[in-house]
């Protein structure tokens, strides 16, 4: 049987998510109808939690203007000045949440030391579960959420090139490279993670599950782009950056051993196993090729390289926190589980379509 030819998950736009409290809905009727005037930085209320849904999706729908948009919202909302002065009140906002919420390491080898080593007997992630006792139900979920970045795997990161130089700009330069499939475009990561998806049995359009992901799954996806955006936090980028080269490459080791224990397919093994190996490289490079050269260039960034670093762990715990709890309790870890959704066997005929 001949396959189904590969469907880039860019090539459309999607459509705008559905609302989830009264700031995200005022942002959605303001880039549905161009004639609404957006909601000011009052739209969100004192007492609104900076991680919680609402504020969560308005910052996803108003970064993603940034990347690939939404079906019949003009390009030039980009940059809109009435939206980008309501995104940098949430983003005063979720910044001060982070810093708040971090225990703030003295120096970045620190907030590095924390993370280098995994403990013995932890064994209590989201990862650890999945290779042992994962469900094909489960491996599904996981990869709907985690569709959401790795569809568009280091764009945000990539931002952050211009405003680096020297050994620092030159290895990001490098390690971005094989993240982007070294020149071949059926190796470019994204598309790697929508093969997995084809595998799996879920559809590997861009942005397909957002209405599914809880604010737990948005969290570090806003995170990135907003750390990518600013020059000012190129620090706390490149920290972001290590804290998920670092911890990739043992977690992928464990997601790979899922995918075979399951017999998920080829492709959902592939994207995991060359996770492994790629950036077990570029957990060095980024250490002592990127933050090295770069604190040694401009020591004040260190602060922000530790935010980065922190922060991604922080969210990183949230989320998985969540998801095990709600599979512990035999819930669905999604806002809509995959059945109740709708969903489909998607673009490739995966054998665990439902």
């Amino acid at each position: 049987m001949t396959a189904a030819p590969y469907i880039e998950s860019r090539l459309t736009r999607p459509g705008l998510p559905t609302p989830r409290g009264d700031l995200s809905a005022a942002v959605l009727a303001s880039l549905r109808d161009r004639e609404r005037t957006p909601p000011g930085p009052e739209a969100m209320a004192p007492t609104a939690d900076p991680y919680g849904g609402d504020v969560q999706l308005a910052l996803y729908v108003l970064y993603e203007l940034h990347y690939q948009g939404f079906d019949g919202v003009g390009d030039d909302r980009e940059w809109d000045p009435d939206l980008l002065r309501l995104r940098a009140d949430l983003e005063r906002r979720y910044l001060d949440a982070l810093r708040a919420d971090t225990p703030g390491a003295d120096t970045a080898e620190a907030a590095l030391a924390r993370i280098l080593v995994e403990p013995v007997d932890d064994g209590t992630g989201v990862s650890h579960y999945l290779r042992r006792e994962g469900r094909p139900e489960e491996l599904r979920e996981y990869a709907a959420l985690r569709s959401l970045y790795h569809l568009k795997e280091a764009d945000p990161h990539a931002w952050v090139i211009p405003r680096l130089h020297g050994r620092a700009k030159a290895a990001m330069v490098a390690v971005e490279f094989d993240e982007f499939g070294a020149g071949r475009a059926e190796h470019i990561h994204a598309r790697l993670f929508a093969d997995l998806m084809d595998d799996l049995g879920l559809e590997h359009r861009y942005g397909r599950y957002v209405d599914e992901a809880p604010a737990e799954a948005l969290a570090p996806v806003t995170m990135m782009s907003l750390l990518g955006l600013h020059r000012a936090l190129r620090g706390a980028l490149v920290g972001h950056f290590a804290a998920v080269e670092v911890t990739s490459s043992p977690g992928s080791r464990r997601l790979a051993e899922a995918m075979r224990r399951t017999d998920a397919g080829p492709a959902a093994q592939h994207f995991y196993d060359e996770h492994v190996e790629a950036d077990a490289v570029h957990e060095q490079v980024v250490r002592h090729e990127i933050i090295t050269p770069l604190l040694a260039d401009e020591p004040q960034l260190e602060p922000d390289v530790v935010l980065g670093i922190e922060a991604t762990g922080l969210l990183e715990d949230r989320l998985g926190a969540h998801v095990l709890r709600e599979w512990r309790r035999g819930r669905s870890a999604l806002r809509l589980p995959l059945r109740a959704a709708g969903d489909s066997a998607g673009q490739g005929a995966g054998r665990w379509a439902t």
